[in-house]
């Protein structure tokens, strides 16, 4: 694949997608471990059940980390200006979460050149959990 540069990207390019493996209680407890996000919500099932829910959950930065590893597959670290999401639905055990993006504008700021994406985590079957966008600088 050629360099991405502002000249070669094209508002509706999409991101390779990125689709990670099913969410198990080892990806949750190592996610705790290296976030520091202990909540028992996520990695105590006793606790979850007190809490009405079936099962334990995914922490939603989770999901995130999984968009912004879409996002470093497609451009360096570097060139990430902005990153935002919001959380729409909880992700349950078992699911693999499917990242994507496209651009959605063009535009110069701040001396630089810059896409704008669109990007979203959904599961397997198309339910989306996080809905966001992300500013990237071009050479």
């Amino acid at each position: 694949m050629s360099e991405l540069t502002f000249e070669t990207v094209n508002i509706g390019d999409e991101l390779p997608v990125l689709t990670t493996g099913p969410i198990s209680r080892t990806t949750l407890a190592l996610f705790a471990g290296a976030s520091g996000d202990h909540n028992p919500i996520h990695i105590d099932i006793d606790f979850a059940k007190k809490a009405g829910m079936d099962d334990v959950f995914a922490h939603g930065m989770l999901s995130m980390a999984y968009l912004a590893r879409l996002l470093t597959g497609w451009v360096p670290q570097t060139a990430l200006r902005a990153y935002s999401t919001r959380f729409v639905a909880i992700t349950q055990l078992r699911e693999r979460i499917v990242c994507s993006g496209k651009v959605t504008e063009k535009l110069e700021q701040d001396g630089e050149k810059r896409v704008r994406l669109e990007i979203q985590a959904a599961n397997q079957d198309g339910d989306v959990k996080l809905a966001g966008e992300a500013l990237i600088a071009l050479p």
